[in-house]
């Protein structure tokens, strides 16, 4: 792995290892790649920095953390260069329209369940654990109003206390392979399978499903408005980097294998 020069400024094999670290990928090569370019473009807006002589004035986070002066430094760079508009609510109301499937509220769920905890690891206690779940479902399905006082009785999760009742939970509130369930049954429905999961065996029922509905502009706008600008200010950092770039001269940066010649700019991940 050679060394890289910008602007005749060394990034040394080592740096390059160093940060490779914050790029995982599958593949070292990539990574590397994507190494070498984080580092080219940090090279390339130091510099910039350096000749528009600021001095860094770094700043301190809520927990404590103190920018370094390179990171501070990056960040006046980009404060005193990059001005972008603020999203006016003509803006926002168009990618409103345009988007309206991303403004609903979520679908929530109100269910129950009885948890048969089992390490699934642990491959005859779970498929003995499957069991005794599928001897519940039968139980509950001749009976139906059995399911609270046996999930008091033989619940291991909290809700048990709560006759399996969790209240209303939306996607993300639950584990995948619960959530599929979930979505598939009808208000008042038992599902006739065991629900396997990481943390065992579930006995579910949908009580009611609420579905989500369309947002109001006024509820999402300011919202809008601070993804268009966060967006805006991406699009102007990248083509301000790329014009960094371009009168840039980058000797040893590789791309697929081979090396960059003079004066070609390195791919950038902003």
């Amino acid at each position: 792995m050679p060394d890289i020069l910008v602007n005749g400024n060394v990034i040394s094999e080592a740096a390059i290892i160093a940060e490779v670290q914050n790029h995982p990928a599958d593949e070292p090569d990539r990574a590397i790649s994507e190494a070498t370019e984080a580092l080219i473009v940090r090279e390339l807006l130091l510099q910039e920095a350096h000749d528009l002589a600021l001095e860094p004035m770094p700043e301190t986070d809520e927990s404590g953390r103190r920018e370094t002066d390179d990171d501070a430094l990056i960040r006046q760079l980009l404060e005193v260069e990059i001005s972008v508009p603020v999203a006016d609510e003509d803006a926002c109301r168009r990618y409103f329209e345009k988007n309206r499937n991303r403004f609903r509220s979520a679908e929530l769920y109100e269910a129950a369940h009885i948890l048969f905890a089992c390490d699934p690891k642990d491959t005859d206690g779970y498929e003995k654990t499957v069991v005794a779940a599928t001897e519940v479902i039968a139980t509950i399905e001749k009976t139906p109003a059995a399911f609270a006082s046996i999930a008091r009785e033989r619940s291991d999760c909290s809700s048990g206390k709560s006759d399996g009742r969790l209240g209303q939970v939306a996607r993300g509130d639950t584990v995948p392979e619960f959530e599929t369930f979930l979505a598939a049954l009808e208000d008042g429905q038992l599902c006739s399978v065991p629900v396997k999961s990481r943390y065992g065996v579930h006995v579910l029922r949908l009580d009611k499903k609420i579905p989500g509905r369309d947002l109001p502009f006024d509820a999402v706008k300011d919202r809008i408005a601070g993804y268009l600008q966060e967006r805006s200010w991406r699009q102007a950092v990248s083509d301000y980097i790329e014009r960094l770039a371009s009168y840039a001269t980058i000797e040893g940066a590789a791309s697929d294998g081979e090396p960059a010649a003079e004066g070609t700019a390195a791919p950038h991940p902003v």
